[in-house]
């Protein structure tokens, strides 16, 4: 049974992936070499990204989404959502100060539907299993992308410190599959969901409300995260609070997943 587990693809994907940052960033700690902090920044920006969406893939993916397709959502996906989130965040945070993170988490869950929305209108993909693996992947493409832009910002800043880069790498990885891929997973396992009961393409009120709470969650997140915390207190209740709302979105896709899985079987 142990070696059976050990042999799903997508934990092999994790264990190797961070086999691979431990001694790429081993090298780096000895050597000094400039040239290895890219490799670092990449594996730790797209290990846990990948073997998320791998999991998902082994499990409800559909017969008829193939490999690079979903290869394809996962980096245009992203690419496109991180594109058009760059463009738009920059007059939202610049005119709205503090209140423009309610508008970057309209954006966000917005931007990272363009790929998805194509393959809904495109109608070949029916399921909701289908749907929940195009939000998953092209959630998880955007996190991947924006962790390595989040890293070298803070690999610039902190002047080449290590613990800082490692710091922002080891929350944004974790929290990934609770965040951008919960939301957007979520989000598009409701649309796919409400097609496949009405035989049509559908934008209802289950639809709108599952998008609104996908909006909420985030902004919460970036709100919360925002805050920091200094002292002891404070920074216990944005952990807390992290918790929290990574149980609620979670516990959203998850229940999406099982359901998910039960015209595939």
């Amino acid at each position: 049974m142990k070696l059976k587990f050990f042999n799903q693809r997508w934990l092999q994907i994790l264990l190797g992936g961070v086999l691979l940052f431990i001694i790429t960033e081993e090298a780096l700690r000895i050597t000094n070499n400039p040239n290895l902090f890219p490799t670092v920044i990449l594996l730790g920006a797209f290990v846990v990204p990948v073997a998320f969406v791998t999991y998902f893939y082994e499990h409800v993916r559909d017969r008829d989404i193939s490999l690079p397709l979903l290869i394809t959502c996962f980096f245009v996906g992203g690419i496109l959502g991180l594109i058009a989130a760059g463009i738009l965040e920059y007059e939202t945070l610049r005119n709205l100060g503090i209140l423009g993170l309610f508008g970057v988490g309209l954006i966000e869950e917005s931007v990272k539907l363009i790929f998805p929305i194509a393959m809904y209108i495109g109608w070949r993909y029916r399921h909701e299993a289908d749907g929940l693996l195009f939000g998953i992947a092209a959630g998880m493409g955007f996190a991947a992308l924006e962790t390595m832009g989040y890293g070298l910002v803070s690999l610039i800043q902190s002047q080449g410190d290590m613990g800082t880069l490692q710091q922002v790498l080891l929350i944004r990885g974790l929290f990934s599959p609770a965040g951008h891929a919960a939301w957007t997973g979520f989000v598009c396992a409701v649309l796919w969901r409400e097609r496949e009961r009405k035989g049509r393409g559908m934008l209802n009120f289950a639809v709108g409300g599952a998008f609104i709470l996908a909006v909420v969650l985030h902004a919460a997140w970036d709100i919360i995260n925002s805050l920091g915390g200094q002292t002891l207190i404070p920074f216990a209740i944005v952990v807390i609070s992290n918790v929290v709302i990574a149980t609620i979105s979670l516990t959203l896709v998850i229940r999406r997943f099982r359901e998910a899985r039960t015209p595939l079987k």
